[in-house]
Formats: structure tokens, C-alpha cells, sequence
């Protein structure tokens, strides 16, 4: 009988994580069945214990669960302690482990995917909510030349850069708003708000990407307002998309213990 797998989030039939765990169990010969489960929104503890008593072995976690997930954990692995976030569940008898596998899912899409090093890179990063904390602590410990956060509201990105754990080794990440980026300009531009789930323009003056640039949006799928931007201002610009698809493999690999090759499901996701 296979072990059991499933992404849990509200929405969830969208979700592209029940065939991308697919391709990677047939592809290393892993016995797995992966599913999506819609959890009403004040229903997640419910959800997630009807699961593990059906004999669930664990659980990626989507919005807007991320952040309730790290509660319903008895124990937090270092990358989801530093997210306050978890999208990764791994559940043996009364022990649940939460990890949180988006930063690592974007640092190997920049850097193999895309070939774009961090390392000593000036770094922006838009945003200051769940996304933007839970890829922090990763960005860092890459060893940019200089990180900056930047937000609508100052205070949370002050908030981020206070309670980051990595705010006293290396490079110590910047705080500023949006009004305060004419002027300045960086090798790699991240946005992990959500402008681009609703539509929204970001109020960024073109002159924040470097000739060089690239530009990242974490969301995926969509023509996004910050991806036009780049994009009209000469600048390679990239979705999510790989790093949806490299976080499911660290995923994988802390279930399983197999890291599965990446280019081919990624290659079919961007052929369709």
C-alpha cells in the first residue's frame, strides 16, 4: 500500500503539487500517493488530524495555513523556526515536524536553474509579510553584498530586519520604503508580495534594476505588474515556477530521503 502524501491550503484545487509529486515518485520508483485536501479555513487542525489517523506520512502546507502549520507542530526544524512558517508537515506516530523548504526552493532555482549567484550580489527584497520572511534567512546565509527589504508600510520591514536571526552574522539586512528606492539599484530584485495574486502595481521606479539585473516574481503563472515592469525596462525577468517545483523536491527529499531530478517536471510545466 502506497505511503500517503497531500498539499493542504484553502483554495487548493489549483495546485500543480499533486503532479509534480507524481513525476518525482515515478521517476525514482518511490511507492507514494499524493493528494489535495481543501481545509475550511478555521478548520485545519481537523483537517490535518483526520489525515495522520488515516495513516498520512505528511503534508505540504499552502495559504493560508503556512504560519498555523508551525502551531501544530510538536517540533520545528531551524528554517521554519526562523519563517515562523512551515510549508512541509512529516508525521511519525505523535511526533510532527515542521520545516519550511521555500528558501531553499529559491536559491536552487536562482542559482542552477537560472545560473544567477547571490554571493555578493546587492540583493531587493519586496515585501515583509509570510513570503518575504520565510526566504530571508536562506537569501542571507547566501552572502550577498548588501540585502535591503523594502515595503509599503516601513514599520514591518523594520519588524523583519529586528527579528531576523541572521541580522548579527554577514551582511546585516536593510529596512526602507519604497519611497526611498529612487536613487538606488541592485543585481537582483525579488518580490514576495502579493501584487501579483491581485492584480496590484508596485510603486517602483525603473531605475532599481541594475543593466544586468534580474528581476523575480514569486508567484507563478501570471503576467504579473512587476514582471512588466522589468521586462519593459530591459531586464530578464522570471516567475516562481521553478522554485514551486524545487521546494516540492527538498520536500520530497526530507520524506523520502531521494532527491529527485528537477528538469524534466519543470521543463513539462513550462511546455504547458
Amino acid at each position: 500500500m502506497p505511503d500517503r502524501y497531500a498539499v493542504v491550503g484553502h483554495p487548493v484545487t489549483h495546485s500543480r503539487s499533486p503532479w509534480i509529486h507524481a513525476c518525482f515518485a515515478r521517476a525514482t520508483g518511490e511507492d507514494i500517493e499524493y493528494q489535495s485536501i481543501d481545509a475550511p479555513p478555521d478548520g485545519l487542525e481537523r483537517t490535518l488530524d483526520a489525515f495522520r489517523a488515516a495513516g498520512g506520512r505528511g503534508v505540504n502546507v499552502t495559504l493560508p495555513f503556512k504560519e498555523a502549520a508551525c502551531r501544530y507542530a510538536t517540533e520545528l526544524s531551524a528554517r521554519a523556526r526562523s519563517a515562523q512558517a512551515a510549508n512541509t508537515l512529516s508525521f511519525e506516530g505523535a511526533r510532527i515536524r515542521a520545516d519550511n523548504t521555500d528558501g531553499a526552493g529559491l536559491l536552487r532555482d536562482l542559482t542552477v536553474n537560472l545560473g544567477r549567484a547571490v554571493a555578493s550580489q546587492h540583493v531587493l527584497l519586496l515585501g515583509a509579510g509570510g513570503a518575504a520572511r520565510g526566504v530571508l534567512a536562506p537569501l542571507l546565509e547566501a552572502g550577498p553584498a548588501r540585502l535591503v527589504i523594502a515595503n509599503r508600510t516601513l514599520a514591518k520591514a523594520l519588524a523583519l530586519v529586528a527579528g531576523c536571526p541572521g541580522a548579527g552574522r554577514g551582511v546585516r539586512p536593510e529596512a526602507l520604503g519604497y519611497e526611498a528606492l529612487s536613487g538606488e539599484s541592485f543585481d537582483l530584485v525579488i518580490n514576495a508580495t502579493s501584487a501579483g495574486l491581485t492584480g496590484a502595481a508596485l510603486a517602483l521606479p525603473a531605475s532599481v534594476f541594475r543593466r544586468e539585473a534580474l528581476a523575480y516574481d514569486m508567484v507563478y503563472g501570471r503576467a504579473t505588474a512587476f514582471l512588466a515592469l522589468a521586462r519593459a525596462a530591459g531586464i530578464a525577468a522570471h516567475d516562481g515556477l521553478g522554485m514551486l517545483v524545487e521546494q516540492a523536491a527538498e520536500s520530497f527529499y526530507l520524506w523520502r530521503g531521494v532527491r529527485p531530478d528537477t528538469a524534466a517536471v519543470l521543463a513539462a510545466l513550462r511546455a504547458h
